[in-house]
């Protein structure tokens, strides 16, 4: 549902409070996603940069000792 000002032009949108409350629930997955994939495209920059360079990087072995 839309409310209109005197212009006709729409200033506010009601939604029902489930339907609210699922839009936020939808967001915040969508949020911690890219937080990860955000995350996992900093760590294959990473990789690259410390390629080019030549850096020694930790084996995924001894990361997780």
């Amino acid at each position: 549902k839309y409310i209109v000002d005197d212009r006709g032009q729409k200033t506010t949108v009601l939604v029902p409070i489930k339907e609210w409350e699922s839009l936020n629930e939808n967001y915040r997955k969508l949020q911690s996603k890219l937080k990860v994939f955000t995350s996992i495209r900093k760590g294959l920059q990473e990789v690259k940069t410390a390629r080019k360079s030549g850096k020694k990087m930790q084996t995924l072995n001894d990361f997780l000792k």
